[in-house]
């Protein structure tokens, strides 16, 4: 399997009980810490408790209280609590930074799963009995199934389905984040201003650690063509555009040649027929990104190694068999989740939201999958 943050070591965790040797190999030469705040909602919430890890879950969780959404000035327009909708609202009561929950997963898996750092697939050839892989570092092995769950920027799915611009679909706009200080008074409640109509905004959010906070920004962008592995021209891209904007923008850019941690993308999905070429598959972004605006990557992650590993040993490790059914019978889950990414792009660009619509699409994207009770 390539890719150790979540939808990886999640699928490790359900093999590895399913009867599998696993094998995982990420390219970093470690897990990578911190990250965006990642939410778990609704049905995603019962396999974190199917996993066992709930209470390490929760234990490593932001803590966060709420949300203000605020005006130029910081004065509070909505408040939004963490215990809205059972735990399942705007802020999800399991709110954890990615980098933590992927480190509950790597503690939960190491001792029964092989971890390979510092590594990545070169090649890989497959045939009817198996997939042969060539790692960058040299080593060559044999394996039964090779699943990719290395993001939206998936080399294996490039490798084995195409080019990358056959299945991104790119939405207009862009996402930033890196830790601060926290000098601006953070204490468990997230603060966002939006300007209006826009597409543009800034936000904060408290983390474990509170003398540090996490700072988000968000902007349009028609198109975007900034390689994601150039961090200076990512971080001029930010500078450029959001500058301008208010509020707190100044002192937090103000951090951002230190900040350990930037990260900045588009906000794109992936759209795909068909998650699976023979023996190789793919999970979680690699497969059905459905972008952060959708608040459910994470969700999807998660349900989908539960249902991949389930259907692949009811099907007696039999790839077509497997592959068909996770696909079968996860892919209006993923529809729904995509098409909420897409709206909420929309609504932060101007567009009024049908509510009638968008209630009960909230609610299939959250807890609209049956999980099947696998022997």
């Amino acid at each position: 399997m390539a890719g150790a943050s979540i939808a990886g070591p999640a699928l490790a965790h359900w093999l590895r009980r399913r009867g599998a040797e696993v094998t995982v190999v990420e390219r970093a030469p470690g897990l990578r810490p911190g990250g965006q705040a990642v939410d778990a909602r609704g049905v995603a919430k019962e396999v974190i408790r199917r996993m066992g890890l709930d209470a390490a879950v929760r234990a490593a969780c932001t803590d966060t209280a709420g949300a203000h959404t605020v005006d130029i000035d910081g004065n509070v327009v909505q408040t939004f609590s963490a215990e809205d909708d059972g735990g399942d609202g705007f802020i999800a009561d399991i709110e954890i930074l990615r980098g933590d929950f992927a480190q509950v997963l790597y503690d939960d898996t190491r001792d029964g799963v092989e971890y390979l750092f510092g590594d990545r697939i070169a090649e890989l050839g497959q045939d009817a009995d198996g997939v042969d892989v060539t790692f960058a570092s040299g080593g060559r092995r044999r394996f039964d199934l090779v699943i990719g769950a290395d993001g939206l920027h998936s080399s294996l799915r490039a490798m084995v389905f195409g080019p990358h611009e056959r299945f991104i679909r790119h939405l207009g706009l862009v996402l930033a984040f890196y830790s601060v200080p926290n000098e601006f008074g953070l204490d468990r409640w997230y603060v966002e201003y939006q300007e209006k109509g826009s597409g543009r905004s800034a936000a904060l959010r408290p983390i474990q650690d509170a003398t540090r906070g996490m700072a988000l920004f968000s902007f349009p962008a028609a198109e975007f063509d900034v390689d994601h592995r150039d961090v200076e021209a990512q971080k001029r891209l930010l500078r450029e555009q959001v500058a301008d904007l208010g509020w707190l923008t100044p002192r937090i850019l103000a951090h951002l040649d230190d900040a350990p941690d930037f990260y900045l993308d588009q906000v794109a999905q992936v759209v795909m027929d068909r998650w699976s070429d023979g023996r190789v598959g793919l999970i979680g972004d690699a497969a059905f990104c459905s972008s952060p605006m959708s608040g459910q990557g994470t969700g999807l992650a998660l349900v989908g190694a539960y249902l991949l590993a389930g259907e692949l040993a009811a099907a007696g490790w039999d790839p077509a068999a497997g592959f068909a059914a996770y696909e079968a019978r996860m892919r209006s889950f993923v529809e729904d989740n995509q098409e909420i990414g897409r709206l909420h792009v929309q609504i932060r660009g101007g567009a009024e939201p049908d509510m009638e619509t968008l209630m009960p699409l909230v609610d299939r994207a959250i807890n609209g999958m049956e999980l099947p009770e696998y022997a």
